[in-house]
């Protein structure tokens, strides 16, 4: 067997591979973590910076990344008390490096892409 297939097969079988591309199986949690690509925020100005979020959504997301160790949460001890939220150097790299390469395929071939989707819709199943 060559090198590759063995590569290959070793990363089917990886727990690690599973979990990383669980990083983008939700479909907020790449967003949220683009939002913070700037540097912290807080819970509303994550809201308010992506729209078309519920609370309950962001609060699921932001659970998931803490979890993940792709962020941090930083309380202040403040009247009112304000939280931050903000990258850790795992999340860090995770948005420089496959989020940015994902982003310039995007660019590239983003609306090829969605042409072919929309040609897909477009055309009857095989055999009907």
């Amino acid at each position: 067997m060559n090198a590759y297939r063995a590569e290959s097969r070793e990363l089917v079988a990886d727990c690690r591979l599973r979990a990383a591309t669980d990083l983008f199986a939700h479909t907020w949690d790449p967003v949220v973590l683009a939002a913070l690509r700037p540097g912290p925020r807080r819970r509303r100005e994550l809201r308010d910076a992506i729209g078309g979020l519920s609370d309950k959504v962001l609060t699921d997301t932001l659970h998931r990344l803490l979890a993940n160790g792709l962020i941090d949460r930083h309380t202040y001890a403040e009247a009112p008390p304000r939280v931050d939220y903000s990258l850790t150097g795992l999340g860090q790299s995770l948005v420089d490096g496959p989020m940015a390469a994902l982003g310039r395929w995007i660019l590239d071939h983003g609306d090829d892409l969605l042409d072919a989707q929309d040609r897909a819709a477009r055309t009857p199943p095989a055999g009907t």
